[in-house]
């Protein structure tokens, strides 16, 4: 594995679990790391130096124009939503978009029935796709990069993963299969369960626990930044443990010994690295029940997210590729 993200995965620090129900929420640090500024995709947009727009007049599902005005690079999360224009999508990766550049960036759709315009340019939804859902498309897309194919993902898979997901929350029907309908439907659950998950001072990520059994963790390296996704991170986490019947708690140590396992694990894991669409280098990492990425750039993990997979689901990732090439819009 490189040097610089193994570094990182035995390294990080875990603070003491918050706990809501059914939900363990670790803190994660790396204190002393270095790492380059950069601004978040809800920052650069609030201040008007990042516009996301569809690529053409006609558009592309499986891809966004992102122009960069700003003086520092711009962090796009791998899951993050931006709605609006033809259909609201999510990142398929972590992209670090060089200062001052345009480029077009891989997505998945999250809002199946739509392909109009509803707005000249995209906003930040204020969500990340659900954990278990990022998990399926986190395989997904380092199988098409395998095959030199890209950064593509399984728009098939997302758009079942979106409605399994509003069926298990017996969400009411969403005119355009939107997964933002979906977290919106459960909002005043998920905040309820965010008042147990307080950011801690110079926090840099969450490993989270569900039935404690881990689901997955996200690092970023500046503090900063974290502080502006830790919201909708948490409640990615959230919603998937809304959809999971609880089962009795398990112990503070039984809880520590299985998130110090997963981070053992991910350090473990297969690797192989690709260029990224920015900045840096796409790190695709792999084991047996493990699926992660990590965005690295001047000697620094940006970000990296690692979540558990069902290994009986996507049996057929290499054969469906052809599948999941074009998703174009008519």
């Amino acid at each position: 594995m490189n040097q610089v993200l193994a570094e990182l995965l035995t390294g990080l620090q875990l603070a003491e679990p918050q706990q809501a129900q059914h939900i363990a929420v670790f803190p994660l640090f790396a204190p002393g790391r270095p790492s380059p500024d950069y601004l978040t995709l809800a920052a650069a947009l609030e201040q008007r130096l990042l516009t996301v727009t569809e690529v053409s007049v006609g558009g592309s599902v499986p891809e966004l124009r992102v122009s960069n005005k700003a003086a520092q690079p711009v962090l796009l999360l791998d899951g993050e939503e931006v709605c609006g224009a033809k259909q609201n999508r999510v990142l398929n990766t972590s992209i670090l978009v060089p200062e001052g550049k345009q480029v077009d960036v891989p997505v998945s759709c999250t809002e199946q029935g739509r392909w109009s315009y509803v707005s000249p340019a995209f906003s930040a939804s204020g969500h990340v796709m659900h954990a278990s859902l990022r998990a399926s498309k986190t395989r997904s897309v380092s199988c098409s990069l395998a095959a030199d194919s890209g950064f593509t993902s399984n728009q098939g898979e997302v758009w079942q993963g979106i409605s399994d997901m509003a069926c298990h929350l017996e969400v009411g029907h969403s005119k355009t299969g939107a997964l933002k309908d979906v977290f919106e439907a459960r909002q005043a659950d998920i905040d309820t369960a965010l008042q147990s998950f307080a950011l801690l001072p110079d926090q840099q990520g969450i490993l989270v626990l569900i039935n404690g059994a881990p689901v997955g963790f996200d690092y970023v390296s500046l503090a900063p930044a974290f502080a502006k996704l830790h919201g909708k991170l948490v409640r990615s986490y959230v919603l998937d443990a809304l959809a999971r019947k609880p089962k009795k708690a398990k112990s503070r140590t039984a809880a520590l010994t299985a998130a110090q396992a997963f981070l053992a694990g991910a350090a473990a894991c297969e690797e192989k690295q690709f260029k990224s669409i920015g900045l840096g280098e796409d790190h695709r990492c792999k084991a047996k029940g493990l699926a992660g990425s990590a965005l690295v750039h001047a000697q620094a993990v940006i970000h990296t997210a690692f979540f558990r997979v069902d290994e009986k689901e996507h049996a057929g990732h290499m054969s469906d590729l052809n599948r999941r090439r074009n998703y174009r819009g008519d």
